[in-house]
This record gives structure tokens, C-alpha cells and sequence, in this order.
């Protein structure tokens, strides 16, 4: 009996290389891995010399490594602040897209604003003479007017510029009228008289219509630009799960502890692993194409004969053509103002009628307008063409991330690593967007509670489109201060700088127990990764007894 005890324990140690998943009777050396761990900042402390069995793991393949428990946390903490880095770059590079975009059109359009304004402030002296001198102030209150709404103050455009010519009409009458004695609620009276007069005839409405389509667009155009520069620094912050941790551990690092350094993903592994740890983002698709098609719409409005420029630039000519409309019919007007407000008093010391000076020599638009350079219809362009770019950015990201870290080359797919070993990954890739992700066998995920952040940033997008399809079609809609984290922002308040508040971080759920459910695939891979092959002694055990008994 003794006998076969010790030929039993003899052939079960010759035969124990096949006890594991090497096949060699030598353990590895961990050098690679205690070179790559420490390169990486980690402490050599508890690092083995050389391979261990890894029934403690709990992210990797548990077959023979060189990685303990501590390693492989360290190392899925170092995968996950890589991660959310490569997000965080990726989110300010877009960023930066967008701010420069914003910028050059931004820059642009104060340009024309302050280029209408000089030209105002130059050609009026000349033609109006004293009259300007007197009526100078209702003309820059209006540029003050225009640049504030344009900069998103609670500013309502059409008052402004109704506003506008009944001061001027106000201004144009004491002028004309100051022989008399005019108080303040006479002048009430006066202005009251627009609509029925039309003393500047057609110019009001046409001025009006142009004027309140560029701003309006151009108002929520920039806007725009700033909310989608806010959702993406907001949707790049967002931290990622446990569960993609764990998945971006077993891509990144395992093939490290299984000492296959080499390894790279397959494509389709890391395809699921990138679609799953990025769902909620993907779900930002929809809403994030209708904005950038939208803005390309009413960036569209900035340029041809009624563009940016055009309206701008020829604001003063229209302005001193509707005024010398007054002054070709002011004894008409004043007329027929003094039987709508009533008999005015003459004052004690004669003073000559002002409407001599209302007559001027007639400068009509088409006179003075210069030739319009291409330039709006270039920048018009390039914030298209980049917008156009961006459109699919947030379903091409997964694609993006893994172009530089799969495997590549003939062969490939079936060498690469696969999330367990060296071999093809069979699993089809899954599609995008959360809902997607139900059968993602790398990245477990919970359909049924999307990230809160991202669904309030998706809802952003929305609001922001809204506004831009009523500012193409030339409506207004008020201003509205969402700028609370709660809802995100958007409101044009944060025009001058990308906003830099902190978003709200929203904690992940509580963590489930650990858990890996066995795949319907790979399985002859999986076998030999995770499990320990039995002594080929017990198989041999018989045929030794039965020799031991001859």
C-alpha cells in the first residue's frame, strides 16, 4: 500500500505542469510586469518575483498572473483616471472648436455694430447739422439698446425699436415747432401719432423686419454656440461607472497580469467596451445633430443681400432717408399733429420755425452703400463646415478612442486579446445609445437608470433648438435664465466666456456585489482561463493499480 501511495504522489508531480494553464514547469518571471507597475508610479511592495495562481482576481481572467489584488485595483483606479482624462481632452478640444467659432462670429458682428454706429456718428454732422446735435443721443441709446439684446440682456427688441422712432419723431417735431411752447405730455401725444401718421413712411417697417431677423438670429446663434460648448464640458466631466471601470481594467491592463504585454484589444472587443462605458453620452446624438443643423440653418441667414452686413452697415442711411421723409412733408405732418394734440402757444421772444432745418438734400440707401466683402459669407461657411463636422461626434467617440489601441494588421483578429486570452472575439458588436446595451456582455448596465447630468444636458439641447428654429423664422422668445446646474444653461449669460461653473456630480448607484455571468460565447477560451485543469494523475490512478496488483 505504501508502494502505491508513493507512485501515486510520484507520477501526480510528474505530471503536475498540466495541473495549470501554462503547460510549463517553470513559473514566468514578473519582471515585464514589475518594470511596466513601477514605470506607472506604483510601490514594488507585494509585487510577486514571479507567477501566482489567481483565484483572488476579480476583474481578470483568473489563471496564472503576476498581478495581486492590490495591483489589479491600483491598475483599475489608473484605467479609469485615463479614461475620464482622454474624455476631459477630448470634451476641451471640442470646447475649443466651438469658443473659437463663437469668437470669430462674435468678434465680427460687434465689429459691424460699432462700424454702423461711426458711420452714423460721421455722416449725420454733415447732412443734419444742428438737427443731429440735438437728436445724437436717441441714435446711440439705440446701438446701446441693439448690443445688449445682442448680448442677451432681458431686452425686448421691438420696444426698443418702436421706441426708438417715436423719440425721434418726439426729437424731429420740438425741432421743427420751436417757436411754441411744448411740454412733456404733449410730446406724449406726438409720439402716440406714429402708427396713424407713418411720418417716416414705409422705413419703420422695413427697418423693424431686417433688423429684428439679425439680432434675433444672431442673438440665439451665439447662444447657441455656447450651450453646446456647456453640454460638452458638462457631459465631459461626468464620472465614469464601476462597471466601466471593471471593463476598462480587463481591456487595458489584464493582458499585463497574464503576461501578454504585446496584446492588443480586438476591435470589436474594445467596440463593446467603449459603447458601453459611453451609452449615456451616445444618447446625446439626437439632440446634438438637431442643434448643429439648426444653427447651420440660421447661420445661413447672415449672408446675401439682406445679411449682417447689409442691415448693419446701412442702418444710418435708412435712418436719415426716414428722416428726410419727415422733412419733405413736415408742414403736412406738424398740420395735422396739432389738430391730433391741440393748438400750441407761442413763446414771449420770436423764435424762427424750425422746418427749414428738417430739409436736407435726399440721400437715399443705394447711394452711399459700398460694396460688401466676402468675408461673413467665409465665416458663415467655416462655422458650418465645422459644425457639420462635429454632428456625429458623440456616437463616432467609442469609434475614435479605440482606432489607436486595437489590434491591427493580418491576423489580427484572431491573435488579439479578446477579455480572457489571446484569441477571435465572437460576441456582435452592440449598437449605440444606452437602450442598446442591454446585451453589452462586456459592460453591465443598468437601462433603466440613465445618468441624470446627461438627460438634463440632452434637454438643454432641446430648449436651445427651440429657440434657434423660432430665430430662424424671425420670432423672438424670452429671455430666460436657466443657468442653475439643475437645468443647465443657456441663457446667452455666459457669452463673453465659456461658463466655467462646476456641474453638479451626480453619485453613482450603490455597487452590486461583483458579478460575471458567464458568456454564451468564447466559452472554449473562458474554460481555459478560468478554471484549473485536474491532476492527470486522478486519470491515471486505475491503470497504477491495476498494475500494482499483477
Amino acid at each position: 500500500m505504501d508502494s502505491f501511495i508513493i507512485a501515486a504522489l510520484a507520477l501526480c508531480s510528474l505530471t503536475a505542469p498540466a495541473c495549470g494553464d501554462k503547460g510549463t514547469s517553470k513559473a514566468r518571471s514578473c519582471s515585464d510586469i514589475r518594470q511596466f507597475y513601477n514605470g506607472k508610479g506604483f510601490p514594488l511592495d507585494g509585487v510577486p518575483q514571479f507567477e501566482i495562481s489567481g483565484e483572488h482576481l476579480r476583474m481578470c481572467p483568473q489563471g496564472y498572473t503576476c498581478c495581486t489584488s492590490d495591483m489589479e485595483e491600483n491598475l483599475a483606479m489608473l484605467s479609469r483616471r485615463e479614461m475620464e482624462g482622454i474624455l476631459k481632452d477630448a470634451g476641451r478640444s471640442l470646447q475649443n472648436t466651438l469658443n473659437g467659432q463663437f469668437k470669430v462670429f462674435d468678434g465680427y458682428f460687434l465689429e459691424l455694430q460699432n462700424r454702423s454706429a461711426v458711420r452714423l456718428q460721421e455722416m449725420f454732422p454733415a447732412i443734419w447739422g444742428v438737427v443731429y446735435s440735438h437728436t445724437s443721443e436717441v441714435f446711440s441709446d439705440l446701438y446701446m439698446d441693439l448690443k445688449l439684446y445682442y448680448r442677451g440682456s432681458n431686452v425686448n427688441l421691438e420696444e426698443v425699436l418702436n421706441e426708438f422712432w417715436a423719440k425721434l419723431l418726439e426729437k424731429l417735431f420740438y425741432l421743427s415747432n420751436k417757436q411754441y411752447v411744448i411740454g412733456e405730455d404733449y410730446l406724449e401725444c406726438v409720439s402716440k401719432q406714429m402708427d396713424t401718421l407713418r411720418p417716416f413712411g414705409d422705413i419703420p417697417h422695413v427697418v423693424k423686419t431686417l433688423v429684428m431677423r439679425t439680432f434675433v438670429a444672431a442673438r440665439y446663434f451665439v447662444q447657441g454656440l455656447v450651450v453646446s460648448g456647456d453640454v460638452v464640458r458638462k457631459v465631459s466631466q461626468v464620472q465614469l461607472s464601476q462597471e466601466c471601470t471593471r471593463a476598462m481594467m480587463k481591456m487595458t491592463y489584464c493582458p499585463h497580469c497574464r503576461g501578454m504585454a504585446s496584446a492588443r484589444p480586438c476591435a470589436n472587443y474594445c467596440s463593446n467596451v467603449m459603447k458601453g462605458c459611453l451609452a449615456n453620452q451616445a444618447d446625446l446624438n439626437t439632440e446634438w445633430r438637431h442643434l448643429a443643423e439648426t444653427l447651420i440653418q440660421v447661420a445661413d441667414r447672415f449672408y446675401g443681400p439682406s445679411g449682417v452686413d447689409g442691415v448693419l452697415l446701412s442702418l444710418p442711411l435708412r435712418i436719415s432717408e426716414a428722416m428726410q421723409t419727415m422733412g419733405d412733408n413736415i408742414m403736412s405732418i406738424n398740420n395735422k399733429l396739432y389738430q391730433a394734440c391741440g393748438t400750441l402757444r407761442e413763446e414771449g421772444a420770436h423764435s424762427t420755425g424750425g422746418g427749414e432745418s428738417m430739409k436736407r438734400e435726399r440721400v437715399t440707401v443705394e447711394d452711399k452703400l459700398e460694396t460688401f466683402s466676402s468675408k461673413i459669407e467665409k465665416l458663415v461657411s467655416d462655422v458650418s463646415m465645422r459644425l457639420r463636422e462635429m454632428q456625429s461626434y458623440w456616437v463616432s467617440f467609442p469609434s475614435l478612442l479605440c482606432s489607436d489601441r486595437v489590434a491591427t494588421g493580418t491576423g489580427a483578429e484572431d491573435k488579439c486579446w479578446n477579455g480572457i486570452s489571446r484569441a477571435r472575439y465572437l460576441p456582435e458588436v452592440m449598437g449605440d445609445g444606452l437602450a442598446s446595451q442591454i446585451n453589452n456582455p462586456e459592460v453591465e448596465i443598468d437601462i433603466t437608470k440613465p445618468d441624470m447630468t446627461i438627460r438634463q444636458q440632452i434637454m438643454q439641447l432641446k430648449i436651445m433648438t427651440h429657440r434657434l428654429k423660432n430665430a430662424y423664422n424671425g420670432q423672438d422668445v424670452d429671455f430666460q435664465d436657466t443657468s442653475d446646474d439643475t437645468s443647465g444653461s443657456g441663457s446667452g449669460t455666459c457669452m463673453e466666456e465659456m461658463c466655467s461653473r462646476s456641474p453638479k456630480i451626480v453619485n453613482p448607484p450603490t455597487e452590486r456585489p461583483v458579478y460575471y455571468p458567464n458568456l454564451p460565447v468564447n466559452k472554449e477560451v473562458k474554460a481555459l482561463a478560468n478554471q484549473n485543469l485536474p491532476c492527470i494523475a486522478i486519470y491515471l490512478l486505475p491503470l497504477l493499480i491495476l498494475l500494482l496488483r499483477r
